[in-house]
Protein backbone atom coordinates (compact mmCIF):
# COMPACT_ATOMS: atom_id res chain seq x y z
CA UNK A 1 0.00 0.00 0.00
CA UNK A 2 1.04 3.79 -0.82
CA UNK A 3 1.84 6.16 1.88
CA UNK A 4 0.95 10.10 1.42
CA UNK A 5 3.05 12.86 3.09
CA UNK A 6 0.54 15.57 4.46
CA UNK A 7 1.64 19.51 5.00
CA UNK A 8 -0.68 21.72 6.80
CA UNK A 9 0.29 24.92 4.85
CA UNK A 10 -2.79 27.14 6.41
CA UNK A 11 -3.35 28.85 9.70
CA UNK A 12 -6.21 27.57 11.71
CA UNK A 13 -7.60 31.02 13.30
CA UNK A 14 -10.54 31.30 12.19
CA UNK A 15 -11.75 28.11 10.52
CA UNK A 16 -14.58 26.49 11.31
CA UNK A 17 -14.63 24.11 14.27
CA UNK A 18 -15.47 20.81 11.95
CA UNK A 19 -12.57 21.62 9.78
CA UNK A 20 -10.04 22.16 13.07
CA UNK A 21 -10.90 18.35 14.16
CA UNK A 22 -10.18 17.33 10.68
CA UNK A 23 -6.57 18.64 10.86
CA UNK A 24 -6.08 17.51 14.24
CA UNK A 25 -7.05 14.32 13.79
CA UNK A 26 -4.93 13.46 10.89
CA UNK A 27 -2.09 14.69 13.29
CA UNK A 28 -1.37 17.79 12.37
CA UNK A 29 -0.46 20.61 15.05
CA UNK A 30 1.08 23.42 14.01
CA UNK A 31 1.48 25.57 10.80
CA UNK A 32 3.92 23.84 8.51
CA UNK A 33 3.71 20.43 10.31
CA UNK A 34 4.08 17.16 8.04
CA UNK A 35 2.50 13.47 8.73
CA UNK A 36 2.92 10.53 6.84
CA UNK A 37 -0.53 8.51 6.55
CA UNK A 38 -0.99 5.45 4.78
CA UNK A 39 -3.38 5.99 1.40
CA UNK A 40 -6.33 4.70 2.09
CA UNK A 41 -10.30 5.81 1.68
CA UNK A 42 -10.91 7.12 5.26
CA UNK A 43 -7.90 9.31 4.90
CA UNK A 44 -8.39 10.62 1.26
CA UNK A 45 -12.18 11.91 2.68
CA UNK A 46 -10.55 13.71 5.13
CA UNK A 47 -8.02 15.51 3.64
CA UNK A 48 -10.78 16.30 0.17
CA UNK A 49 -12.75 17.85 3.55
CA UNK A 50 -9.76 20.36 4.14
CA UNK A 51 -7.96 20.59 0.58
CA UNK A 52 -7.66 24.20 1.18
CA UNK A 53 -5.27 23.79 4.20
CA UNK A 54 -2.88 21.15 3.12
CA UNK A 55 -0.84 20.02 0.78
CA UNK A 56 -0.47 16.13 -0.34
CA UNK A 57 2.65 14.68 -2.37
CA UNK A 58 3.41 10.71 -2.52
CA UNK A 59 5.94 9.68 0.51
CA UNK A 60 8.40 7.39 0.27
CA UNK A 61 8.29 4.25 2.06
CA UNK A 62 10.87 2.01 3.53
CA UNK A 63 10.79 -1.45 2.58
Amino acid sequence: MSAIRIKLTSGLVGKRQDQVKVVRALGLRKFGSEVVHQDSPTIRGMVNKVSHLISVAPAETKK
